[in-house]
C-alpha cells in the first residue's frame, strides 16, 4: 500500500470537499422548484407568502422582495419548495386565486438573466460631451 505524504491528503479532502458541496448545490438545483409570485398586497410578508404554499408542502423559502431604499414591498416574492409535484400543485391552484383583495398571479420562476456589469441601465453608451471642467483648450 502506497502512503501519500500530508500535502496530497490535503489535496484529496479539498476536493472530496468540492466534490460534496458541488453535489449538494446540484441537487438543490434539480430538485427545489423555484417559484415566483407577483401581484402581491404590498402588505404581504415573507411568513405570509410562505403560509399560502404550506398547505400545498414544505417550504424551503419564501421572500417578499422589497425596494432597498424604503423597504416596502415591490408586490412580488419567490417561494422555494422541495418537491415538484407538490410546487405544481400549489402554482396550478394558488394562479388567479384572490388574496387580500388581488388576484395574484403565480409561475414558475425563470432563470435571472445576466446584466452587464458596467454599472448603467440600457439605451445608447454614455458619451463625454466635455463641461463641468474649468479652462483648457477646446481644441
Amino acid at each position: 500500500m502506497k502512503v501519500f505524504p500530508a500535502k496530497h491528503h490535503l489535496l484529496i479532502v479539498s476536493l472530496l470537499y468540492a466534490c460534496v458541496s458541488l453535489s449538494i448545490f446540484i441537487n438543490q438545483l434539480l430538485f427545489e422548484m423555484n417559484i415566483y409570485v407577483s401581484n402581491l398586497s404590498f402588505n404581504v410578508q415573507d411568513e405570509d407568502l410562505k403560509g399560502f404554499f404550506e398547505e400545498y408542502g414544505e417550504v424551503s423559502s419564501a421572500k417578499v422582495i422589497t425596494d432597498k431604499f424604503t423597504g416596502r414591498s415591490r408586490g412580488f416574492g419567490f417561494v422555494e419548495m422541495s418537491d415538484d409535484a407538490a410546487a405544481q400543485k400549489a402554482i396550478q391552484e394558488l394562479d388567479g386565486a384572490t388574496v387580500e383583495g388581488r388576484a395574484i398571479k403565480v409561475s414558475e420562476a425563470k432563470p435571472r438573466e445576466q446584466r452587464p456589469s458596467n454599472g448603467g441601465g440600457g439605451g445608447a453608451p454614455r458619451r463625454n460631451f466635455g463641461g463641468g471642467g474649468g479652462g483648457g483648450n477646446r481644441w
